[in-house]
């Protein structure tokens, strides 16, 4: 019924000229789903997932070809990639080559070897074994990297090693789709020259690609700079993204990776970040549009019908490919808590699978129905693999910092006790230190610990915000405390607990904003210093003095702003912050927002 009410519906735009409806369809899917997901904290790509699933065929049945829609919807992993390239400056690349053809070259055997046994016991012969389990080796680009991108991952090491293991997967189709005809019934008719003209052809791709990149695209771009039409860049940059995927395409490599060395030649231009921001919208919106088409492609006749094999099948393939991945990472020097988050990210099969498996279905090593079988396998572990993220954010064990070369407060005693050795704070340390003060420092963060031991400075572990780590320190017998900790709800907890315990010992405190100094001052702090105001006005005079203001006028204007900050300040800690919102711009007064300057 849905499906002919949007029928009747588009029948009727379409004479219009335009069919909306299928398109307010998805945007009213991802703009339900999506937040009210996130929400939830199940993330963004489980809320693309369940709505795709909701509005397609064996949802409300809006839409009845999900394949269309992933066809048009792969661009996003293509941009993504390209996205990520613009992020690798070559010579990062060639550093990252160990971890590529290394790391990645291991998992993906060590994976292929496992995962093709699992046919093999359930009884299958060995092509068909070996296509589905290597199928499932090849992780989906898109999830993981919109995962490494939710947790903000993508520049970390753990996060580079992770694309090192993607691209080397997207350079292993090529040889995979290979194999796969090598092994379809009369494969072996395919002559090595054949074969090795397949494999020219991608290199040559390759190479004609990186020639363009070299000597083309920075001077393309130079001349369309000078027109000044944003428009034509927008378009220029999609021309380029697009033209090196249909290269690596009719290469026999896949488009992904053609995108991924367009960016990767384009890193060092100075065209990188508007380029960036030119394709980021196309990406964010296709992205999306992939994981709903995705969602919509999850066929529940064909789950319902072999739901024994298929629940078995995913079991198998994702501990299997879990195991894997763990235990290659440990073998190769990764941390446990790294190697496990790797194993769960990459759990899951990709879509890379559905190329692989429909090669193997047309040169008939498997039929339809197991192609069927085969791609809800994976599509249900895709599915999956945000649930175990989640699962594994909640219950696998914290990392422990290290105590080697830490010591902790203990029976001391000083004069001043600074909480706190960030940015803030090792500067405040520096006149005290200067003055031969006796200073006691405490610090959560052992590696900046130890990065301070390296520079002469003694700082101890220690949680300002216990109490008996502040009587430790050596609070009751101190002058004075400072608190300048990175954290605006720890700090006012530590004031809080001093004030009460310690009434007698004048505090001093970083404040974040002027929200956050009134806070510290409501709790009883001594006295407070927003920690961008001075730096922020200091900025400011450099800028007067550069137009050519007098000395004498800066220092008049400073002054003044300086004291219609303090008198709007006075007013704000028992009026709100809103209160003396004329003095900030004197003859223009303006609301400001909640906790700034």
């Amino acid at each position: 019924m849905a499906v002919e009410a949007v029928s009747h519906a588009s029948e009727a735009v379409a004479h219009g000229g335009v069919d909306l409806v299928p398109i307010v369809v998805l945007l009213a899917a991802a703009v339900i789903a999506v937040p009210l997901f996130k929400r939830l904290g199940l993330g963004s790509v489980l809320g693309y997932l369940v709505a795709g699933l909701a509005i397609g065929p064996f949802g409300f049945g809006f839409f009845s070809d999900p394949q269309s829609i992933l066809h048009v919807a792969e661009l996003g992993v293509v941009l993504f990639l390209f996205v990520i390239g613009l992020e690798m400056q070559p010579a990062r690349l060639w550093a990252m080559r160990g971890e590529i053809f290394v790391l990645g070259l291991i998992q993906v055997a060590v994976c292929i070897a496992l995962l093709s046994g699992v046919g093999l016991a359930l009884g299958y012969p060995l092509p068909q074994s070996f296509v589905a389990g290597t199928g499932f080796v090849l992780t989906s680009t898109a999830i993981v990297m919109q995962m490494l991108e939710e947790r903000h991952a993508l520049a970390a090491p753990k996060g580079r090693r992770i694309i090192a293991i993607l691209l080397l997967e997207d350079l292993a189709i090529v040889p995979l789709l290979a194999l796969v005809a090598f092994l379809a019934p009369g494969g072996e008719s395919v002559t090595p020259a054949e074969r090795l003209t397949g494999i020219a052809v991608g290199l040559g791709s390759i190479l004609a690609l990186v020639l363009a990149g070299r000597y083309l695209l920075d001077p393309l771009f130079r001349i369309l700079g000078r027109v000044r039409a944003r428009e034509v860049m927008t378009a220029a940059a999609l021309f380029v993204v697009l033209g090196a995927g249909l290269a690596m395409q009719l290469g026999g490599l896949s488009m992904a990776m053609g995108a991924f060395l367009a960016g990767v030649l384009l890193s060092e231009s100075s065209f990188r970040h508007q380029l960036e921001a030119d394709i980021e919208p196309f990406r964010g919106i296709l992205l999306g549009l992939f994981f709903l088409g995705v969602g919509m492609a999850l066929d529940l006749a064909v789950i319902a019908a072999n739901w024994p094999l298929i629940a078995v099948a995913v079991v198998a393939y994702m501990v299997l490919k879990t195991l894997a991945i763990f235990a290659v990472a440990r073998l190769l020097g990764s941390g446990t808590a790294e190697a496990l988050e790797r194993a769960v990210l990459m759990a899951q099969g990709g879509e890379f699978a559905f190329v692989l498996y429909a090669a193997a279905a047309a040169v008939g090593i498997i039929d339809g129905e197991a192609n069927a079988i085969l791609t809800a396998t994976v599509i249900v572990s895709m599915a999956l693999t945000p649930l175990m993220v989640i699962l594994h954010d909640r219950l696998a064990p914290k990392p422990v910092p290290s105590m080697e070369g830490v010591e902790a407060a203990e029976n001391l005693s000083a004069s001043v006790l600074l909480i706190g050795f960030g940015r803030v704070g090792q500067i405040v340390s520096q006149p005290l230190l200067g003055n031969a003060c006796s200073v006691t420092i405490i610090e959560t963060d052992t590696e900046a610990i130890r990065d301070a031991r390296d520079f002469g400075f003694k700082v101890h572990y220690g949680d300002g915000a216990r109490l008996d780590i502040l009587h430790a320190a050596g609070a009751p017998s101190a002058r004075l405390i400072i608190v300048a900790i990175d954290d605006r709800e720890a700090s006012l907890k530590i004031v809080e607990l001093v004030k009460a315990e310690f009434p007698l010992v004048p505090v001093l405190a970083r404040a974040f904003d002027r929200g956050h100094a009134m806070e510290l001052i409501h709790a009883g702090v001594d006295w407070q210093m927003r920690e961008t105001f001075e730096s922020a006005l200091a900025i400011g005079e450099k800028a007067l003095a550069m137009l050519n203001v007098e000395v004498e006028e800066r220092a008049r204007i400073l002054e003044d702003i300086r004291r219609r900050d303090a008198d709007r300040f006075a007013v704000g800690i028992t009026e709100g912050i809103y209160a003396g919102r004329d003095l900030l711009h004197g003859n223009a007064p303006r609301r400001p927002s909640p906790g700034t300057s």
